[in-house]
């Protein structure tokens, strides 16, 4: 079995879960916002998947046989190493829209509700 065969289900959960946070984030407006943070987590962690990975099989930590990759390297690393990053941020950013994230809440949550403190009344003795 090929890493890339073994990769294929939890590509596919991830990309579930991350459609279904992409409509959650749309029902509330922040679609956008959504989409722009998996890119740039998902750069960041394929960027440094790609560094450290090549320098831990440049130092001889781990390899990879020939028969369970592509023959596609990025470096010394077969492309298939990469699907789990993408699938973390896949699947941790839909779970994160879908409970709530920080596009829910925050500083100005409360006024938005509503709920602002009362201004306290200037005595004039």
């Amino acid at each position: 079995m090929t890493y890339l065969l073994m990769s294929l289900p939890f590509i596919g959960v991830a990309l579930l879960v991350f459609v279904l946070g992409a409509a959650h984030a749309r029902r509330h407006g922040s679609l956008a916002t959504y989409l722009s943070s998996w890119a740039v987590a998902t750069a960041s962690l394929v960027i440094l998947t790609v560094i450290f990975d090549n320098v831990m099989m440049t130092a001889g930590f781990f390899d990879y046989g020939v028969e369970h990759i592509s023959g596609v390297r990025l470096g010394l690393i077969p492309i298939e190493d990469l699907l789990y990053p993408v699938a973390g941020a896949l699947l941790l950013s839909g779970v994160w829209q879908m409970l709530g994230g920080a596009g829910e809440s925050g500083a100005g949550d409360t006024a938005a509700r509503g709920r602002s403190r009362p201004q306290e009344e200037s005595r004039d003795a």
